[in-house]
């Protein structure tokens, strides 16, 4: 129970449904004073969100739990956060988070209460393989607020022990139940920022974690030609246009950054299209593994729209993909998820762009 309101209507439906439920609450992220008080605060970790859960735990009259994750988050999401960054790699730490922590740290510590299910408030569904055992990751209901990208690491053991109960549920849905319910949260503002840099200042936050990594170092384009000096390779993203500090006829994006000489590549809106990138780090939901080419939907960041690819192994942990048309800013670090309409059929880390 993150305090917010869907995780909160998963408990009520639950109940609802005959389920003996409890709610726990993970203490992730240790935030500043000033920023865990704020009750306008937009993540799920200040103190804040702990008090709206334990609210609705009474509204509901179930026990209520805060469990202390934050060793396990520090060297799990956030060293790896600042790791992959250091590499010239875009991660998305909430994946991170559903994987080592919310799946699996989180089931591991629940083990003391032997619960039978654990059930989150994701707007995702779990279904079953008509031809197969198989159990099945789908879309939520609500396409605007799916977040089956972001569950793409489950596993077939996890799944047979998760509930999303508001999966079928649009978000108005959700809200209106919530108030039916009588919960104290049915309007609560939904978790928008990465927990654990609420001011959303990735730059600021890295370099107090890993200022051995802001080392000045060339900035060139495709031919390498030598523009001007950036103060980091940090401070960039595959696709960005502001902050380069170079003054040129037209736009220029970062297309490329270089860990092994510490260099940023620039180059026009045009260069910014890829057509095939490897994955690695996969996971297979919907098959066991990926045999031979298939296409597949694929989706290469959370709002980006699905695109027809041919996905092809190209060994025991490692895929190709080939886009037509090529995509635009395809970003090292960032998730690849394969879909077939609502399934999700697995998905990976992108290593590296195909030129």
């Amino acid at each position: 129970m993150s305090g917010g309101v869907d995780s909160s209507l998963a408990a009520a439906l639950l109940l609802e449904q005959g389920f003996e439920v409890i709610g726990i609450t993970m203490d992730l992220y240790s935030l500043p004073p000033d920023a865990c008080l704020d009750p306008h605060l937009k993540s799920c970790c200040g103190i804040e969100a702990a008090h709206n859960a334990a609210k609705v735990a009474k509204t509901l009259g179930i026990e209520h739990f805060l469990l202390d994750f934050k060793p396990e988050f520090q060297e799990k999401v956030v060293v790896d956060f600042c790791a992959e960054y250091s590499q010239g790699h875009t991660p998305n730490p909430c994946i991170r988070c559903n994987e080592q922590i919310k799946f699996q740290t989180f089931w591991e510590k629940a083990a003391n209460f032997k619960p039978d299910f654990m059930a989150t408030g994701h707007h995702a569904r779990i279904g079953s393989a008509a031809v197969s055992d198989r159990r099945l990751l789908l879309k939520g209901q609500d396409a605007g607020k799916d977040q089956s990208y972001f569950l793409y690491t489950l596993t077939q053991e996890q799944l047979a022990r998760t509930l999303f109960p508001i999966g079928e549920m649009t978000k108005a849905e959700v809200r209106k139940k919530a108030r039916r319910f009588g919960l104290p949260v049915a309007g609560r503002p939904e978790s928008q920022e990465i927990c654990f840099i609420p001011d959303n200042n990735y730059i600021g936050f890295l370099e107090k974690h890993v200022p051995e990594a802001f080392s000045p170092g060339p900035i060139v384009d495709v031919e390498g030609h030598v523009l001007g000096e950036h103060g980091g390779i940090l401070r960039f993203t595959i696709g960005q246009r502001r902050g380069l500090g170079i003054a040129a006829p037209h736009p220029l994006y970062v297309l490329e950054i270089r860990t092994k000489d510490n260099t940023i590549v620039v180059g026009e809106n045009h260069h910014l299209d890829q057509a095939q990138l490897k994955a690695r780090q996969l996971n297979w939901i919907s098959k066991p593994s990926l045999e031979e080419p298939c296409e597949l939907e694929v989706r290469i960041r959370y709002k980006h729209k699905e695109t027809l690819a041919l996905v092809s192994p190209c060994g025991a942990d490692c895929v190709t993909v080939e886009f037509k048309p090529p995509q635009r800013a395809i970003t090292p670090g960032q998730s690849v998820v394969f879909y077939q309409e609502d399934v999700v059929v697995g998905g990976g880390i992108i290593a590296e762009v195909i030129p």
